[in-house]
């Protein structure tokens, strides 16, 4: 039986593993990049009309951005998918000239296989990014990835979601001949942001006894906002909606009030100019506005977590996540609750 007196700290896993992540982007830059350019170089070369972009969890908001970059960065269309109508309903579209990208950290999961087997059988040029090359999504793929992160351990995704952003960005890159040189600030950059940890710590004391939290954006940063409030929900249980500022606006807004807490992550580019309107709702409102963005946004805002400045607006998701997953680390604790280990789930390692 464990002492209680030497138990593990809990989310000592978790901390450990966002603290990696600067190394974990530098390896991706370093080691990963030339394979990334060499794979997107032979997809390019086939010309597909389409993305098909097929995840589950933290993965599928990594995928959402990569359905951004691919649209904005690209200029192809990019939707995704519904494994159901192929693992359940039995459904064979043509995916004839179509990229079918497949996310999973584990590439493990029976149904992204299944549907990634039934894309390449019905003609999609497949390829799989994973953190395991060795996973049966793999070995069922025409072209894999591999997100180079070591073992993930605590159930909430930290390094390999970022993992993923940064892979799935210069595999875009890749796909219209770019060299991705925006990313190589973003390991340092990474670095400074996760050290200061403290101001995080400060944040929680906000939610420590929240009912419910709602998180907001536009464009490249609403995945962001999703994977935050993913995050929130499996470390603290307290339930956390994501919106669209767009969304908000048309119906959900009317559950926000001066009690309500709202993270808004504000991108410094176009999605961040697109979701003023919406701040200004919400500071009419008053609501309790928390705002990740740069310093003038925090400034207008009850309280918040400013972000370097000079960061390509396409890039920055891979920064405005550390401080949401230090939060709902920081919360977790101080409600008393691991966050390496939340109630009812399980992480899937194979």
């Amino acid at each position: 039986m464990t002492d209680p007196q030497h138990a593990p700290a809990p989310g000592r896993i978790m901390a450990a593993e966002m603290a990696e992540q600067p190394a974990v982007l530098r390896r991706i830059l370093d080691q990963g990049g030339p394979k990334i350019r060499e794979i997107a170089a032979e997809i390019a070369g086939r010309e597909p009309r389409f993305v098909l972009l097929t995840a589950r969890g933290t993965s599928d908001n990594a995928a959402l951005y990569a359905k951004y970059l691919t649209e904005i960065r690209l200029g192809k269309p990019a939707g995704l998918s519904s494994m159901s109508t192929i693992t359940a309903y039995g459904a064979r579209p043509d995916l004839t000239d179509v990229l079918a990208v497949t996310v999973s950290q584990s590439g493990g999961s029976p149904d992204l296989v299944a549907s990634t087997k039934a894309a390449r059988e019905a003609g999609a040029v497949t390829l799989a990014v994973t953190n395991n090359a060795d996973s049966p999504l793999a070995e069922v793929s025409e072209f894999h990835i591999d997100l180079l992160a070591g073992p993930e351990k605590a159930l909430p995704a930290t390094k390999t979601y970022t993992a993923e952003l940064l892979a799935l960005y210069l595999l875009v890159e890749g796909l219209r001949g770019g060299d991705g040189a925006a990313a190589e600030v973003l390991p340092e950059l990474a670095r400074e942001v996760l050290d200061r940890q403290a101001e995080v710590k400060a944040l929680a004391e906000r939610y420590r006894f929240a009912q419910r939290l709602v998180l907001t954006s536009r464009g490249y940063g609403y995945p962001t906002a999703r994977e935050g409030a993913l995050k929130l929900m499996e470390t603290t249980y307290i339930p956390a909606s994501p919106f669209s500022g767009a969304d908000l606006l048309h119906g959900p807004l009317a559950m926000v009030d001066n009690v309500s807490p709202v993270i808004a992550v504000v991108p410094d580019g176009k999605g961040g100019e697109a979701l003023q309107p919406v701040l200004d709702r919400l500071r009419g409102r008053g609501a309790d506005l928390v705002v990740i963005g740069q310093q003038e946004q925090v400034d207008a805002a009850s309280a918040g977590f400013a972000l370097p400045r000079g960061v390509p607006e396409e890039v920055q998701p891979i920064l405005e996540i550390l401080p949401l997953q230090q939060l709902a680390y920081e919360v977790a604790i101080a409600r008393g609750q691991d966050p390496d280990a939340p109630r009812v789930l399980a992480k899937l390692q194979a």
